[in-house]
């Protein structure tokens, strides 16, 4: 914007201020009567609809998995993308924290008078962004799965060995969700894609001695499991049971 534009644009300003109406009290008396009605269109509904509590809290279950209200799955998800411990504190207050002073700044670093989208590249392209990246998280935090849940259907094949295989590879499918393989592995729909490989058809590429070689003797940074097969022999089978029957079904 120029001089000439600039000039211009102060004489419309100003001739549209003296013909306005002052923010108080009359904006102010339109929020403030906008806000009684929301609110009592709260309470109302809260009286007639009620309001769904849930089961009551049950402090010494171990399956309940923790999941946030859907407006902050972008943030549940953004803890996912952001893997190294110590940057978790960067992820849960540093990123929110500035985005918010960035916001309450806003009207003191944007000081242009240019309001039109298609003349603002830079805040046109970096809103957009942040609704799409918000958007994108916000969705892979909805769909993703429960970190010691593992929703997968027992294969036919598996039924068809007898009750006693189906039995382990249930048991060995419990074992697997609750030992923390889903915070670095995929299966099926639930976990995370890495660092650790898709394990979904992890027998097709590997035979169960393998896998079972692989548990106990992994590269960094997978854990071993040298202690369950030590202490827990039937876990640690389940488990290689379960793993070494993951692959492609036939059609």
């Amino acid at each position: 914007m120029n001089k000439q534009e600039k000039e211009q644009y102060l004489r419309e300003y100003s001739v549209l201020k003296a013909q306005g109406k002052p923010f108080f009290p009359y904006a102010v008396a339109k929020d403030g009567m906008m806000a009684v009605i929301v609110m009592a269109a709260i309470i109302t509904m809260s009286l007639v609809l009620g309001a769904e509590l849930g089961p009551k809290a049950d402090p010494t279950t171990t399956t309940y998995t923790p999941r946030p209200e859907w407006y902050f799955f972008f943030l549940f998800e953004l803890l996912k993308v952001i893997k190294p411990p110590e940057l978790v504190p960067l992820a849960t207050i540093g990123v929110p924290t500035i985005c918010m002073i960035l916001l309450f700044l806003l009207p003191f670093y944007d000081r242009g008078p240019e309001r039109r989208p298609e003349k603002r590249p830079i805040a046109t392209t970096a809103g957009i962004f942040t609704i799409c990246a918000m958007a994108l998280l916000t969705y892979l935090g909805a769909e993703a799965g429960a970190p010691t849940q593992i929703d997968m259907e027992t294969p036919a094949r598996i039924v068809a060995q007898g009750p006693e295989m189906t039995e382990q590879y249930e048991a060995g499918k419990l074992v697997v969700a609750q030992s923390g393989c889903l915070a670095c592995h995929k299966i099926a729909e639930n976990g995370n894609d890495g660092p650790g490989p898709d394990l979904t058809e992890i027998a097709t590429r590997l035979p169960a001695q393998a896998i079972s070689q692989t548990l106990v003797n992994p590269t960094s940074p997978m854990p071993s499991f040298r202690a369950l097969q030590e202490k827990e022999p039937e876990k640690f089978q389940a488990m290689v049971t379960f793993l070494g029957q993951l692959k492609a079904e036939e059609e």
